[in-house]
């Protein structure tokens, strides 16, 4: 397992992609901005450049003339898919965290990012695997279509949080009012987007499996 994960990482991934969440996290230091954006990026760039290239490299051709089952192929690519999405998080988040530092006086309109914003973040990617994993692995080839679906689901998810987060006064006082003082909500909301992520991905893996073994790899 572990070498399937470093040869995705090492073979599959472009170096670039590495670097992007830390260029693209940057982008939370924009005051007042719409920071689902931020993440966002991972599915519109990262997600289509590198299966992508997994796609150009015939990965999948190669990966099944490995003595590996194909359950375990399909975890491999889940966990890597979930490295990405923490990478982009966690710089995400290094940069917030400095956002608030620097503009601690400024009421945003969008959800500020504080804790509570990032279980949002965690659950609009759990949206995005629940419906690209299963998708992308009814021929482990073809992304394009999960890629649409997906990116809209995640889109739909983010655009609905945010009008309910500027229209309900009690959500908007939660993620950008009085309420981002209370840390043990605020934590109590990002332990729950952790949560429903895990969960959601899971699910997609084993949906993802079940599919794939119906696959004939020619």
């Amino acid at each position: 397992m572990y070498n399937l994960v470093m040869k995705d990482l090492k073979l599959g991934v472009n170096p670039m992609f590495f670097l992007l969440p830390v260029i693209l996290g940057a982008l939370m230091l924009i005051p007042g901005w719409l920071y689902f954006i931020v993440i966002l990026y991972f599915c519109w760039i990262t997600v289509p450049g590198v299966f992508g290239q997994f796609k150009a490299h015939n990965d999948l051709m190669f990966t099944s003339l490995m003595p590996v089952t194909k359950k375990d192929i399909v975890k491999a690519r889940v966990l890597v898919i979930v490295i990405m999405e923490l990478l982009h998080i966690v710089m995400a988040m290094i940069f917030g965290m400095i956002n608030i530092q620097l503009y601690s006086s400024l009421t945003p309109f969008f959800f500020g990012p504080h804790l509570g914003f990032w279980g949002l973040c965690f659950v609009m990617l759990a949206v995005f695997n629940v419906v690209f994993i299963p998708m992308y692995y009814k021929t482990a080839y073809k992304f394009g279509s999960a890629g649409i679906v997906s990116i809209a689901a995640a889109m739909l998810f983010a655009g609905v949080a945010q009008w309910i987060g500027i229209a309900s006064p009690v959500v908007s006082d939660l993620f950008t009012g009085s309420g981002v003082q209370n840390t043990g909500l605020q934590i109590l909301i990002l332990a729950a987007g952790i949560v429903i992520f895990i969960a959601l991905t899971m699910i997609a893996y084993r949906i993802a499996v079940k599919r794939f073994l119906k696959v004939e790899i020619l």
